[in-house]
C-alpha cells in the first residue's frame, strides 16, 4: 500500500472493534494493539502524511476504555439512540 497510488483518497488512520466480551483486559489489549498497528503503518507507509493520525475504536459498550487507550473517534449510536430492535 502506498498512499501516492491513490491520489483521490485521503487515508486518515485505522479503525477496529474489540472482541465482544466483558473481559476488560482483553478489550484494552486489543485497543493497545490497534494503536501500535496505526503507528507502524504511519511509520512505514504514511510518514510524510500528517493527516494519518486517526484511531477509530470504541463503541457504546467500551468507549471509555477506547478513549483511555487513545481513540480519536468513537461510535456511540446505541448510547445516543438506544439499542436496535
Amino acid at each position: 500500500l502506498h498512499p501516492n497510488s491513490y491520489p483521490n483518497i485521503d487515508f486518515r488512520g485505522v479503525m477496529g472493534m474489540a472482541t465482544f466480551t466483558d473481559d476488560e483486559k482483553q478489550i484494552r489489549k486489543e485497543f493497545q494493539n490497534l494503536v501500535l498497528y496505526k503507528n507502524e503503518i504511519k511509520a512505514t507507509h504514511f510518514i510524510d502524511h500528517i493527516t494519518f493520525d486517526q484511531v477509530s475504536m470504541g463503541m457504546s459498550g467500551d468507549y471509555k476504555i477506547a478513549l483511555e487507550e487513545g481513540s480519536t473517534i468513537i461510535r456511540i449510536g446505541s448510547l445516543l439512540f438506544g439499542a436496535r430492535e
